[in-house]
């Protein structure tokens, strides 16, 4: 994981934690801690699956030690998926969210592409692309113009 749970939660505020938990409210102060934590874990594992295919053609995912800037944007990217489980009003605060959640996407964009480096040691661009993926290797050329004339 790129993020902690607890870390995700300091970002939200506390009324905003009834919206993100939707329709049912609740009013026990522990019950709420543990369905936002149950929330927040999937938002996180989403989060980093996200990051994880962007990166993946530059690096080798999951990072062992967590760049800092890829902690900064895993955090953006759960809140994001936290508040958007009720829809994302854009008029209101929750449009922050989006414009957090756009921005890591453009990071990641440009990460994939090689323009931005997320300063990791696990750089995959060495061994010529990404660990997942292929690699094709064919024999020389067996027929050509010159070996068919006379036939």
């Amino acid at each position: 994981m790129y993020c902690t749970v607890e870390e995700v939660l300091g970002m939200i505020k506390d009324d905003m934690k009834n919206v993100i938990i939707g329709d049912e409210y609740i009013e026990d102060e522990q019950e709420k801690a543990v369905k936002m934590e149950s929330l927040c874990k999937d938002a996180i594992a989403d989060a980093c699956a996200e990051i994880d295919g962007y990166l993946a053609k530059r690096y080798r995912v999951p990072f062992s030690r967590t760049p800092e800037a890829v902690n900064k944007f895993a955090k953006d990217i759960a809140v994001y998926n936290l508040a958007s489980r009720t829809g994302i009003d854009e008029g209101e605060r929750e449009k922050t969210f989006l414009n957090r959640y756009n921005a890591a996407i453009k990071f990641l964009l440009e990460v994939a592409k090689g323009t931005i480096s997320v300063g990791a040691e696990e750089d995959n661009t060495e061994n010529g692309g990404a660990a997942n993926g292929f690699r094709m290797q064919s024999s020389g050329r067996v027929f050509s113009r010159n070996s068919m004339k006379g036939w």
